[in-house]
């Protein structure tokens, strides 16, 4: 999978690697029915809407609609017939398709959408498909959430690669729809970018919606 325009594509492949996954260590809730949240936030009224995506006319087509942080450019990621290339923008049960660019508003990262066929999993055993499915992550911690009025899963995890000084924080959530699932991923350049990018995050958990 790659972006629509050439700009910015060594980017998005580099996100798309580092993007999701863990190793069998991940740890679990450990039965705590939920309680070990990934660090939750309240950060979604700190940070001003710019608009939305998903619905009719916008630049992702999507299952779900929610609304963005000011300047932050979504873009749709389109199928391409190179297989190596659209690899990158398979992890687990989902598919990327849509991006949305943190650099406008002065941050290094994306909001990233992935969507999958329809499926009876729940919206944790979504993502733990996701993760499940690429080695460099670790110390997975998932909770049951609401994501706008949607039942949802959430995990915050830690990514590990050669190119990274320290793991760096990561995290998703997931909703399931009519149309199979969507996972809505935060990256970041390291942990600070993350942090920083956080209530883009929660502004898009807070107000998804089905449609």
């Amino acid at each position: 999978m790659v972006r629509n325009s050439v700009r910015g594509t060594v980017a998005a492949v580099l996100v798309a690697v580092s993007a999701t996954g863990c190793t069998s260590s991940a740890r679990d809730d450990g039965g705590n029915g939920g309680k070990a949240a990934p660090e939750p936030r309240a950060a979604a009224e700190s940070v001003m809407k710019g608009g939305s995506v998903g619905g009719s006319g916008s630049a992702c087509a999507l299952p779900v609609t929610f609304d963005l942080a000011a300047s932050w450019k979504p873009a749709a990621v389109q199928p391409v017939e190179d297989e190596a290339l659209s690899e990158l923008g398979e992890q687990g049960p989902v598919t990327l398709v849509c991006e949305i660019d943190a650099k406008p508003a002065g941050n290094i990262g994306y909001l990233q959408v992935w969507t999958g066929d329809g499926t009876d999993d729940t919206p944790r055993q979504v993502l733990e498909a996701l993760l499940a499915a690429d080695p460099n992550a670790a110390e997975a911690t998932y909770t049951e959430v609401e994501a706008g009025s949607l039942a949802a899963a959430e995990v915050g995890y830690r990514v590990s690669s050669e190119l990274l000084d320290e793991p760096k924080k990561e995290r998703a959530f997931a909703v399931t729809t009519p149309s199979g699932p969507v996972v809505v991923h935060l990256g970041g350049l390291d942990s600070r970018e993350h942090e920083e990018m956080l209530p883009a995050y929660e502004l898009a958990k807070k107000s998804v919606r089905l449609g």
